[in-house]
């Protein structure tokens, strides 16, 4: 029999699984709260120059407890196009004329200015401090919060590379329960960074960390649970994350401070550290890693919660290499990066899922991250974004399990794409018209997202499962990487980010018609069973086409 089988032999979903998942899924809760943070804790707040008033000789000096603040802001900074004081320059000189409304200033724009040398008032009235506001990311220094989500967005790249290949050599449940504690230890130092500096080194941990949870939760909950279930456990744990980005934008209204904000989101994760030492390790890892028996150690126990303890005790070392010799024997060899690219078939599904995982994170990013340029509330924003994701991703589950992998993948790329595409011909001012589109966009995304991860993890076979996730994971952080870097195009020509933003995804859901069905396939282990398997299913059509065909009569043998 094989693994699935074996699976099936100790319970298939049952109480095991039912709490294995459910524990792995209570920190996707809070991980929409690190992703998406800084929406919140890096909020642009209405700001101009700081005033400093010496009206002492004028012929307002009499004025000095009489002056409103409008007024002295008005002799103070200039107006922008939209009649809002200007965020980076003040007058060089009180300019008092502009309080009397019978002269006549020729031209404003005359008028001597300079650089915010003494700082910047915000507007506190929604955010009492954000990073923008602790460390003046504003004016010329406006691009390092973009340079702020990037290096969190490298880190994330940098633990899909490093903890990627950890999990395959030293297996899924240590670096997981490693990642737990690195995210609450790091996010908790974020949120008493004394610098700018130190925030960003303790964002790149905290990136790292975010992504050898998801690498390594992802796996475990694949290789425990049967393959009917895969597709309603991962859409399970994309509502997890769904129903995180509501709670991100209810603690966000709750705590205006960033630093408590970031210390709220970063402590669940010292209780989710102490009880994953309950975890069971893989035992498909542990079969292909030469632990057998530790690997029928971890069967008995979830037989036995499963209340199969019967079946159980027939399990031993002899037994589970009888059933599984052609995966142990795959062992012998190491496995790399190479392996990704060394066969036809691997190749093409490493290419084609690479584009997938770029562009998905690509555009995603380029929308749920600029939520303040909508000109709405952003808590009620946030909150929007977050609600589609419950019918974009009901409808995938049901495309998932019925349709197929492959049909869902491509056309929520190709949807969100023209989604995007559409915002280019919808005029600014249509605000609404603007805004359903770019929320249907991020619908679609996020349900690619969720039949993304659970087609990587069923493509891939298990001896390079955890070297596949870490090659998509890296393409996605790239993705999310350059995101920022479109938006700045921009100041040069105002639609080309929505052309990019909407191009990626409509190629990349060309490239996944490319890649194999997995719907109803047992997960494969070995890079051999990836290779036959689409000759094998050919070799069936074939055969199918041979017997549906019409046999027609040989004129030679009739005539004999």
């Amino acid at each position: 029999m094989s693994f699935a089988e074996l699976l099936d032999h100790v319970g298939g979903m049952g109480r095991f699984q039912i709490i294995y998942t459910i524990l792995l899924a209570i920190p996707v809760f809070m991980m929409a709260s690190h992703n998406l943070l800084q929406n919140f804790t890096a909020a642009i707040s209405a700001h101009h120059c700081h005033v400093h008033i010496n009206i002492s000789n004028t012929p307002y000096t009499n004025l000095t407890g009489k002056l409103a603040a409008k007024d002295l802001l008005r002799v103070s900074v200039p107006m922008d196009s939209k009649q809002q004081p200007e965020k980076c320059h003040r007058f060089v000189t009180m300019q008092w004329q502009l309080l009397d409304s019978n002269a006549t200033v020729t031209n404003l724009t005359e008028l001597e200015t300079e650089p915010c040398a003494d700082g910047w008032v915000y507007d506190k009235s929604i955010f009492t401090s954000t990073i923008i506001t602790e460390w003046d990311l504003v004016c010329d220094s406006r691009q390092l919060k973009q340079m702020a989500q990037s290096i969190y967005m490298a880190g994330i790249l940098a633990g899909g590379i490093i903890f990627g290949g950890l999990s395959d050599r030293f297996g899924r449940r240590s670096l997981l329960i490693w990642c737990y504690l690195q995210m609450a230890v790091t996010g908790t130092c974020t949120a008493f960074s004394p610098s700018f500096t130190a925030y960003c080194i303790f964002r790149f941990l905290t990136g790292m960390a975010f992504s050898g949870i998801v690498l390594n939760g992802v796996s475990l909950s694949v290789e425990w649970t049967p393959t009917r279930t895969r597709a309603v456990v991962g859409t399970m744990y994309g509502y997890c994350y769904t129903i995180g980005q509501f709670i991100l934008a209810g603690v966000a209204y709750a705590i205006p401070n960033w630093r408590w904000l970031q210390l709220v989101v970063s402590l669940p994760y010292f209780i989710c550290f102490i009880y994953s030492w309950w975890f069971a390790e893989s035992a498909r890892w542990l079969v292909l890693a030469g632990r057998p028996d530790e690997a029928v150690k971890q069967l008995k126990r979830v037989a036995r919660i499963n209340r199969k303890k019967e079946e159980g005790n027939k399990l031993n070392i002899e037994v589970l290499r009888s059933n599984m010799q052609k995966e142990i024997a795959s062992t012998k060899s190491s496995y790399t990066f190479i392996d990704l690219v060394r066969t036809p078939v691997v190749r093409r599904i490493s290419f084609c899922l690479c584009f997938v995982w770029f562009s998905t994170s690509f555009a995603y990013y380029g929308l749920a991250m600029d939520l303040q340029n909508f000109g709405v509330n952003i808590f009620l924003i946030q909150m929007v974004f977050g609600a589609v994701d419950f019918p974009a991703k009901f409808i995938s589950v049901l495309t998932i399990s019925f349709i197929g992998r492959r049909f869902t993948q491509a056309l929520t790329l190709i949807l969100a794409g023209l989604s995007i595409l559409a915002n280019i011909f919808v005029p600014q001012d249509l605000k609404t018209l603007r805004t359903v589109l770019a929320v249907f966009g991020k619908g679609c995304l996020a349900a690619s997202f969720n039949c993304v991860y659970l087609y990587t993890s069923e493509l891939y076979p298990t001896v390079i499962r955890q070297t596949g996730m870490g090659l998509s994971n890296t393409m996605a952080r790239l993705g999310s990487i350059t995101a920022p870097l479109v938006k700045m195009l921009e100041e040069y020509v105002p639609f080309l980010p929505l052309i990019i933003y909407g191009a990626a995804p409509i190629i990349s859901g060309i490239a996944a018609t490319f890649l194999p069905e997995t719907l109803s396939v047992p997960l494969p282990e070995t890079i051999e069973e990836v290779e036959t398997r689409p000759r094998h299913l050919r070799g069936e059509e074939q055969q199918m086409k041979i017997l549906l065909t019409p046999t027609m009569p040989d004129p030679a043998k009739e005539a004999s």
